[in-house]
């Protein structure tokens, strides 16, 4: 699972030039980092990539961010991006993979599964010396099939069910700080704290210092070493539905596929009245 999820930096080098292969810039930052990252794409990215926009991608009917949107909504973004059918698509971000892996998430529950995340993403691809360019790209629309696959999103009403039959194990990828409540959230009117029931597992915590994602073994070990045990069912969660992609992948790189995620995480849940809410360690 590993090699079809995930790519190096030298194994993507090559592929470049392939007529079936798409580079995706699907870079995304937290609102208190204050970046603009569409200029920074314009200002350098992947010869050749795109920019996939996961604010805008998103259901427009709602107040919580980039939550998914329509499968019509989606199709026609991705055709408009040149990524559809018979396209092998590679993403990458900015920042720590978790953009990536968003985007990675999303394809998947749309029913398109030629797709990788590159490890390490720009920075490690900077660090070594490999080709950014400012260049625009004007994608060729390619038809996209939707398959919706409810299998791997779970709502608020389906959570909530889940805290009296504790059928799927809930992982939280926020920071320690904030799941056990001792730091406020970045969005305001957020009460602080976790799912009951839920375990804690940073998602920094399965990366190298260079960015890349740590190799099965290590993954296993801290869904463990969280009280989590890997082979039943998992729901992730985080802050607004991003790192909690990153889990989700994880997971299916070290052989538990299918992990679920809970698309509105904590920006729905530690927002709305009548959910309850738990602190301090699990």
């Amino acid at each position: 699972m590993r090699d079809r999820w995930l790519v190096n930096t030298e194994t993507f080098s090559r592929l470049l030039d392939a007529p079936d292969v798409r580079a995706v810039d699907a870079s995304w930052y937290l609102p208190v980092e204050n970046r603009d990252v569409l200029s920074d794409y314009r200002e350098r990215h992947i010869p050749g990539a795109v920019f996939f926009d996961i604010d805008d991608i998103s259901d427009e009917s709602t107040d919580l961010p980039h939550m998914l949107p329509r499968p019509e909504k989606f199709s026609s973004r991705v055709r408009s991006l040149g990524l559809g059918d018979g396209v092998r698509i590679v993403v990458y971000d900015g920042g720590n993979m978790m953009a990536a892996a968003r985007v990675w998430w999303m394809f998947r529950v749309f029913g398109h599964d030629d797709i990788q995340v590159l490890d390490g993403g720009l920075a490690k691809w900077m660090d070594e010396g490999r080709p950014v360019d400012d260049e625009p790209v004007i994608p060729r629309e390619r038809h996209f099939t939707p398959r919706l696959n409810t299998f791997l999103v779970r709502d608020i009403e389906q959570m909530k069910a889940n805290l009296a039959s504790r059928r799927a194990q809930v992982v939280d990828a926020r920071g320690r700080g904030r799941f056990t409540g001792e730091e406020a959230e970045f969005r305001p009117g957020l009460r602080s704290g976790h799912i009951p029931g839920s375990r804690s597992l940073p998602y920094t915590t399965l990366l190298h210092e260079d960015g890349t994602i740590v190799d099965n073994e290590a993954i296993a070990a801290a869904f463990r070493d969280a009280g989590v045990d890997p082979a039943r069912p998992v729901v992730t969660t985080c802050g607004s539905g991003i790192s909690a992609c990153f889990l989700a992948l994880a997971l299916d790189l070290a052989g538990f596929p299918d992990a679920a995620v809970y698309d509105g995480s904590w920006t729905e849940w530690g927002g709305t009245a009548d959910t309850p809410v738990a602190s301090g360690a699990p």
